[in-house]
């Protein structure tokens, strides 16, 4: 029997419907499976994946400050207003404060349940990757580093026993327009990144090589190449990669940062690492 492999899909800023992963996780599986359809039989079976839906957290309360504000009033530029509520929102919402039980806790106990659900199905030593976006990028960094070095502290694993939900067989993660550079501004030093690999990923599986590659379209206000940040980000971040994701109309503008979980080249480099790693794992 062969071992498989488990993803987690994290998605951005504003709200999104249940779906959200259906097409990226179509191309992956459409992917992965022309890769190794000579070495084994349904090879999409070996892929586990699970969207994250963390904007479930932030929802309500943001649909119902809207209302408060201004879809009841006379105020102008709604739209724009809902926008703004939604997307900034989010990140304001997400940033941790002294009281327990807040909204950061909440949305890593969202992301804890969901690799309870991928360790069920891909076992608990699968190797995990993890793709993510935009804020979602900061919120798995976040999650990463609390599990990697404030463990004692940390309440968001279902099983403690699974090195998966521990993040301990944490091999892939795949950023793409993320927001992280300019959340370091919150640190006077920002320069402790998260490992990846994870450093007990050799206790699982030695010899597996993991990656960082960080994906930024120069158009995209929303997203900046990582290595630039501090000396330690330039040397754990395997790669910035520029790339030009979006159609026609969006592509040249800051409209292109919704366009990366669909595009070819990003699915191609994500399908890359996850063809590589199941390859080692399976001895193929």
């Amino acid at each position: 029997m062969y071992k498989k492999i488990a993803v987690a899909i994290i998605h951005g800023m504003g709200n999104q419907k249940e779906d959200f992963a259906k097409k990226t996780i179509d191309k992956i599986n459409k992917k992965f499976t022309k890769r190794l359809e000579q070495l084994v039989e349904d090879p999409a079976s070996q892929l586990i994946i699970q969207p994250v839906l963390w904007a479930t957290v932030f929802k309500d309360r943001e649909e119902s400050l809207i209302k408060k504000l201004f879809l009841d009033t006379k105020m102008n530029f709604q739209g724009l207003r809902k926008f703004l509520i939604i997307y900034l929102g989010d990140a304001i919402a997400y940033q941790p404060v002294e009281t327990a039980r807040q909204n950061y806790e909440r949305v890593h106990e969202k992301i804890g349940e969901d690799l309870n659900t991928l360790s069920k199905k891909a076992g608990d030593n699968a190797p995990l990757c993890v793709i993510s976006h935009s804020l979602g990028s900061v919120i798995a960094s976040n999650y990463f580093y609390d599990l990697q070095f404030k463990r004692n502290h940390v309440n968001c694993v279902v099983n403690e026993l699974s090195p998966l939900e521990k993040v301990d067989t944490l091999t892939l993660f795949y950023t793409m327009g993320t927001t992280l550079p300019i959340w370091s501004l919150r640190y006077h030093n920002f320069n402790r990144p998260i490992n990846i690999p994870s450093k007990m990923l050799p206790y699982y599986y030695p010899g597996l090589k993991g990656e960082w590659i960080n994906f930024y379209n120069k158009n995209d206000i929303f997203g900046f190449p990582l290595k630039p940040v501090d000396e330690h980000y330039s040397t754990v971040v395997n790669e910035d990669r520029e790339v030009n994701v979006g159609n026609l109309l969006t592509c040249w503008n800051p409209l292109c940062h919704v366009s990366y979980f669909t595009d070819r080249l990003v699915i191609e480099q994500i399908v890359d690492g996850l063809v590589r790693t199941w390859r080692h794992i399976n001895h193929k």
